[in-house]
């Protein structure tokens, strides 16, 4: 299921009220969540959504069951400080659905809201910490793996350390190791020691990595990552750029964990799964992203593609 697809009107905004606002310096990447402005703009009629604009986290769509109230909220708010988002000046104008996209509008009510927070999503065993590095510490590490060889794909860049991950087979040979983790990420590794949601007696040994490029526009598709290849623990570290990470959970099935081992034994037939449970989480940049246990085997993660998102670089180590 897609997001909606929104665009300005053909005529000016004063000759075309839509239900629909496009609401630009407001959003999840200023610390304004969307349940303070769906407060907001509920005092001007009945808000049904509010959806990201785009992936910045800056601009988002403010989803009304009439126009009207929409209308009355682009009178009050356009141009103006609101006290109540932090004091800043809104952009506001009317936005509408793309033609040709009736069938996602009829699924508008069904978007999710995009969490701030790890403990909103409320997905055992994912935890998010933000400013894991300084924009220094960005800077240079972005520098540093700009300086190795990069391996083109269809869509995007990558680099791979320890072990390579075979897309073709979705595994990696663990026969052929290609050394010793660089030294760039040396004191990633040591911070991840201290990392929320581990214990004490938790070992770790990260011994692969993988570093993905995408270019604006590119996404990710729904997946889990394998579980033969990759072991419990996945660490991901966004540069560069924002994005809105979602995932997705069959409730039909169940995850339970294996009493032999570490693993989680998965118990559910996917084909027979009508029902999804879906989160969404804004990743900003030199932000932290842990995937165990249920957030690791239960839940596919992935990026949408969009049209105008901001480039990003990520880690993912194993």
């Amino acid at each position: 299921m897609g997001v909606p697809r929104f665009t300005r009107p053909k005529t000016p905004a004063t000759d075309s009220p839509s239900p629909y606002l496009y609401v630009a310096n407001c959003g999840p990447a200023v610390g304004i969540s969307y349940d303070t402005i769906a407060s907001v703009f509920n005092t001007f009629g009945e808000v049904k959504g509010i959806y990201a604009a785009d992936e910045s986290g800056t601009r988002v769509i403010v989803s009304y069951s009439e126009a009207n109230s929409a209308q009355q909220a682009l009178t009050a708010l356009n141009g103006k400080s609101c006290a109540d988002l932090g004091g800043r000046s809104l952009h506001i104008r009317y936005s509408v659905i793309q033609p040709n996209c009736e069938a996602e509008s009829q699924q508008v009510n069904e978007q999710i809201p995009v969490s701030l927070l790890d403990s909103e999503v409320n997905i055992p065993g994912l935890y998010l910490v933000h400013d894991f590095l300084s924009p220094q510490e960005e800077k240079e590490l972005l520098v540093a793996v700009d300086e190795r060889p990069w391996i083109s794909l269809s869509k995007r860049r990558v680099q791979h350390y320890g072990y390579e991950f075979c897309y073709g087979t979705r595994n990696v040979d663990t026969k052929l190791h290609l050394g010793e983790l660089p030294s760039f990420v040396s004191s990633i590794l040591e911070r991840i020691s201290l990392f929320p949601g581990l214990n004490s007696s938790t070992s770790i040994l990260l011994d692969q990595l993988t570093v993905n490029e995408y270019p604006p526009g590119v996404g990710l598709s729904p997946h889990i990552d394998t579980h033969s290849a990759f072991e419990g623990l996945i660490f991901s570290l966004s540069l560069a750029g924002p994005c809105i990470m979602e995932f997705r959970r069959y409730l039909d099935g169940s995850w339970v964990p294996d009493a032999a081992s570490s693993a989680y034994t998965k118990v559910e037939n996917v084909d027979n799964c009508s029902n999804l449970a879906r989160r969404s989480l804004y990743l900003p940049p030199r932000s932290i992203l842990l995937l165990s246990g249920e957030a690791r085997y239960a839940w596919q993660h992935y990026i949408p593609h969009h049209k105008h998102p901001s480039s990003a670089t990520f880690f993912g180590m194993i």
